[in-house]
C-alpha cells in the first residue's frame, strides 16, 4: 500500500511514540531496585558478590542493594518487616519462621554443602571422627551450623559432645586457640580453614564431601514478593553460579576485592576449595534430598519440629524459569 504525506507523518508519529513509550518502560525495567539483607559478610556468601559485582543483576535490569544484618535473624526480620525483598541465610531459619505462621518461602540456593572442615596440627593422626574421643577441640559459639554438625557426626559415630574437650569460642577465632596449641583440633568455616593451612596445619574432614547435597544458604522472600522482581533475581544469581564454575580466576579476583583485609593467596585457595568441595552450587536449584539433609540437623538439635513440606516451602516458580533461560 502506497503511503501519501500524511499517512507517512501519522505513521511516523506513531512510530516515535511506540519507540519513546519502549524506552521509557525499558529504563524503568533497568531501574528496577531490590534490596537484599544477608545474615553477615561471608565468603559463603560470594555468589550473591558474583552476582552484584560480575553485573548479572543488572543484566537482569535489576538494581540490588546489599545490607548486612548481623545475624541470621536479623536478616530475616527485615524481610518480614518489609524494609527488604530478600534476605540471605540458612533456610533452617526460614523453616522455623514458616512452622510459626510467618508467609516466607525459599526461593534460591546460594551454598549447597555443609561448609564446615575439620583442621589439626600436623602431628596428629587422624583416620576418622572416632580420633577426636578425648581430645580438645576448638569450634565455633553455638547456636552455629559448625558445631551442630560436629556434634551430629559425634552423635552418627556412637559418641557425645562430652566425649571431647570442647572450646566454644565466637566465630572467626577458632584459629586462635589452633595456631596456639591450646588445642590441636578445630572445627573451622572459611576463609579460617585456609589461614589455618598456611600457618602449616592440615585439613582431614571435609562436611561437603561427607553429607553431599545439603541447603546451607539460600535466598528467603514473603510469597506476596513481587513475581517479577524475584524471578529477575534468581535469573540473576543462577547466570552468578553458571559464571563460577566456568570462571574461578574471575571468580577469586572478585572475592578478593569483598575481602580486601585477607591475603590474596588465603582468599584463592578458600574459592577454590569451596568449588572443588561442592559448596558453591552449579545452579539455583534446591533438591528435596538437599533440603531433607538440612533440615534433618535441626530437627535433631530441636530447632524444628518437623521437616517444612517441600512443595510449599521451595518456591519452584522463581527456579523453574531460571534453570530453563539460556
Amino acid at each position: 500500500m502506497a503511503l501519501n504525506a500524511k499517512n507517512l507523518l501519522t505513521v511516523l508519529g506513531s512510530v516515535l511514540a511506540f519507540c519513546a513509550t519502549s524506552v521509557t518502560t525499558t529504563a524503568l525495567a533497568a531501574d528496577k531496585k531490590a534490596t537484599i539483607s544477608q545474615a553477615f559478610q561471608s565468603m559463603l556468601y560470594l555468589p550473591l558478590y558474583v552476582a552484584i559485582d560480575g553485573g548479572f543483576f543488572t543484566k537482569e535490569g535489576l538494581d540490588v542493594t546489599k545490607q548486612t544484618a548481623g545475624s541470621p535473624s536479623a536478616a530475616l526480620s527485615a524481610v518480614l518487616s518489609g524494609s527488604a525483598d530478600f534476605s540471605l541465610h540458612g533456610p533452617e531459619w526460614t523453616a522455623v519462621a514458616a512452622e510459626k505462621g510467618a508467609d516466607v518461602d525459599v526461593i534460591a540456593n546460594v551454598v549447597n554443602g555443609a561448609a564446615v572442615w575439620i583442621a589439626t596440627a600436623p602431628d596428629v593422626k587422624f583416620t576418622s571422627i572416632k580420633d577426636v574421643k578425648g581430645e580438645v577441640v576448638v569450634s565455633g559459639q553455638m547456636p552455629t551450623t559448625s558445631t551442630s554438625l560436629f556434634f551430629r557426626a559425634l552423635k552418627e559415630n556412637g559418641m557425645s559432645p562430652g566425649d571431647v574437650k570442647l572450646i566454644q569460642v565466637p566465630l572467626g577465632s577458632e584459629i586462635g586457640p589452633l595456631v596456639a596449641g591450646q588445642s590441636k583440633i578445630a572445627v573451622m568455616y572459611e576463609p579460617g580453614l585456609d589461614q589455618a593451612v598456611a600457618k602449616g596445619m592440615k585439613v582431614v574432614l571435609s562436611f561437603p564431601k561427607l553429607y553431599g547435597e545439603y541447603a546451607f544458604s539460600s535466598i528467603t522472600a514473603k510469597r506476596s514478593i513481587d513475581p517479577d522482581t524475584a524471578e529477575r533475581f534468581v535469573k540473576g544469581l543462577q547466570s552468578a553460579l553458571l559464571y563460577m564454575q566456568t570462571n574461578p580466576a574471575e571468580t577469586a579476583a572478585i572475592a578478593r576485592k569483598e575481602f580486601p583485609t585477607l591475603d590474596a593467596p588465603v582468599v584463592d585457595a578458600a574459592v577454590k576449595r569451596m568449588l572443588a568441595d561442592g559448596v558453591y552450587p552449579k545452579n539455583v536449584d534446591i533438591t528435596p534430598k538437599a533440603l531433607t539433609v538440612a533440615m534433618d540437623t535441626q530437627i535433631a538439635l530441636g530447632n524444628l519440629k518437623q521437616q517444612p513440606k517441600y512443595d510449599t516451602f521451595v518456591a519452584r516458580s522463581y527456579i523453574q524459569p531460571a534453570l530453563a533461560a539460556k
